[in-house]
């Protein structure tokens, strides 16, 4: 005979369609307000009728057809909040039960209420709309600090279901981890590697918390959180904040693109950077005038005691044009240590470089790598160029290429010169496009590293997919500020960053690298993730409460206080922008 799971009961089936919500003076789209219906309903595969959820990416789908959560957690924040006015589907759960604690529920358990199957799949996964919904913007911390998230299920068997039913567990999940378990395991510090292990291998967790155990196992044994961002899988920066360096070399590759060569003040080797990663630059252009910050790929072999970076002059950049006709050798400047995870994997598949214009620095990087290591992996060297006088690195990418046994090249110029030769200097006439891509016998077994114009990196990533290739092993580098990830937020046409409207700040001055930005720090914002925000600088963020860690940022240079303090701190040299403030001036990898 069945056990009934602690008596448990179902109270409440809750159900709502995605609505629009005025959020923060912005339009939010989503699917958390739900309401209890009387008489059974149809759970399908993918939802309950009359339910549905507004961001497929977050919620919904096979592992998170129906989200369940406990009267008992209701008893809680009522008191916690000193609440008496709660109604059921307030946390924008499907199921209101009576029983079922996060504690006891394990992942894999199967319940069978009215004519449905189900099994346990994850912990919820919190995000910002519950606070909305609630009207606590710090929920999503509390429900992991507290260690009352709920859980979803997956539908087994379809069928009609009712409030009133009774609620039977006809089987325990195999590895008997409990939800509030897996929960802490991923959110929460002291990741026990035996129990991640024990998570990983667990066949009814969800694929998505499966990958981020398996990135937490794969990652450094350090701070952070490598199962929420990969800034936690590289290794930390090498040092803090800015070092004086010192310009031993300017260097002219192509018309528009010079290369310096840096070195420490005291003659020491810098430590050895990985392929693909990039530094960030502080400089004064003028007496007297506030320093800038600039991010910029090393294009220097990867292991070598100096570090080289290569500018391309911009039609309006201040900071590139300055670089490419004024800097001499032997000015001193500031630089911050190397970081970044558009890095090459140390394995033995084929290796895909694809780059356009200056997207050729991290990726000649790779290459250089590549060459030093003596191995044969096959190797695709692909790159877009105006002409010759445009094509800086040509020389050194043919001497690399040259010592790889299984190297394959194309060259493609859009506008080849007179004295361009083909078959010496070019490959292809015309623009390194999704043709000249399914025109290669490119292995689709591949990790693909593309550099370049944000456009072209798109279409190159697609037609890789299109080729066969894994999307997970197709890597791209934004030499500018990132693309945004707001959930929910209705699009909206994209501004270049800019001072925020108002009066200026008062506090310690906020840089924005990647976006070219300096602000100072205003008291009115709660968060740095507010201020990016308020400048359009382009942000990624879930629960804006410090748990999920979609928000984390490289932290180049300063130090930062945390309101409310994040139930896992980020990694060494990162920050997570959605619960932080500025301590004194700091420079942000945004």
């Amino acid at each position: 005979m069945a056990a009934t799971a602690d008596a448990a009961r179902l109270v409440a089936l809750n159900v709502g369609l995605p609505g629009d919500v005025d959020w923060h003076g912005r339009v939010v789209h989503t699917g958390v307000w739900k309401r209890p219906v009387e008489g059974p309903r149809m759970v399908r595969k993918l939802n309950i009728d009359g339910d549905g959820q507004g961001d497929l990416a977050g919620h919904g789908g096979p592992h998170r057809a129906v989200l369940v959560y406990q009267l008992d957690s209701y008893r809680h924040w009522q008191r916690e909040f000193g609440l008496d006015d709660f109604e059921y589907g307030q946390f924008g759960e499907n199921f209101t039960v009576e029983g079922l604690a996060d504690d006891d529920v394990c992942i894999g358990d199967q319940l069978a209420i009215g004519e449905a199957l189900f099994e346990v799949s994850q912990p919820r996964v919190t995000c910002y709309r519950v606070g909305i919904r609630m009207g606590q913007p710090r929920l999503p911390s509390l429900l992991v600090s507290h260690r009352r998230p709920g859980f979803y299920l997956r539908v087994l068997r379809e069928g009609r279901v009712e409030a009133g039913s009774t609620i039977e567990r006809v089987k325990r999940g195999e590895g008997a981890m409990s939800v509030a378990q897996i929960d802490g395991l991923l959110y929460l510090p002291g990741h026990e590697r035996a129990d991640v292990e024990r998570a990983s291998r667990l066949p009814a967790l969800s694929p998505g918390w499966v990958s981020s155990f398996e990135a937490i196992l794969a990652g450094p044994e350090k701070a952070g959180n490598a199962g929420l961002n990969d800034e936690s899988r590289v290794p930390p920066p090498s040092w803090p904040g800015f070092r004086s360096v010192v310009v031993a070399d300017v260097r002219h590759e192509s018309d528009s693109v010079v290369s310096l060569r840096l070195v420490t003040s005291d003659g020491t080797p810098f430590p050895p950077a990985l392929p693909g990663q990039f530094v960030t630059l502080r400089l004064r252009l003028a007496e007297g005038e506030p320093p800038v910050s600039r991010s910029y790929s090393l294009s220097s072999p990867p292991g070598s005691a100096d570090y080289r970076i290569s500018v391309k002059r911009e039609e309006h950049g201040v900071v590139s044009g300055y670089l490419n006709r004024q800097l001499k050798a032997g000015v001193a400047l500031e630089l911050a240590a190397a970081r970044g995870q558009f890095i090459l994997d140390s394995g033995d598949e084929p290796v895909i470089l694809i780059s356009a214009g200056i997207g050729a620095t991290p990726v000649l990087a790779m290459l250089h790598a590549l060459a030093a290591t003596g191995r044969t992996r096959e190797v695709w060297w692909l790159h877009g160029a105006r002409d010759g006088r445009e094509h800086p690195f040509a020389a050194e990418v043919q001497t690399l290429l040259s010592q790889l046994p299984r190297a394959h090249r194309v060259i493609c110029f859009s506008m080849p010169g007179s004295e361009d030769e083909p078959g010496r200097d070019f490959d292809v006439v015309g623009r390194l496009g999704v043709d000249t891509l399914r025109a290669q016998r490119l292995p689709a077994s591949a990790q693909s590293y593309i550099c370049g114009p944000e456009g072209f990196m798109a279409d190159m990533r697609g037609a890789l997919v299109d080729l066969g290739v894994a999307a997970a092993n197709v890597h791209t580098e934004i030499f500018g500020s990132g693309p945004a990830s707001t959930p929910g937020i209705a699009a909206a046409p994209q501004k270049p960053p800019h001072v925020p409207p108002g009066e200026p700040g008062t506090g310690p001055s906020v840089t924005f690298a990647r976006s070219g930005l300096t602000v100072p720090w205003r008291q009115d914002f709660a968060s740095l993730l507010e201020l990016a925000e308020a400048c359009d600088v382009p942000t990624r963020w879930s629960c804006r409460t410090g748990v999920c860690h979609s928000c984390e940022a490289g932290l180049v240079a300063g130090d930062v206080t945390y309101d409310p303090e994040p139930v896992d701190l980020p990694a060494q040299g990162a920050v997570l922008v959605c619960c932080a403030a500025p301590q004194d001036e700091i420079v942000l990898d945004l």
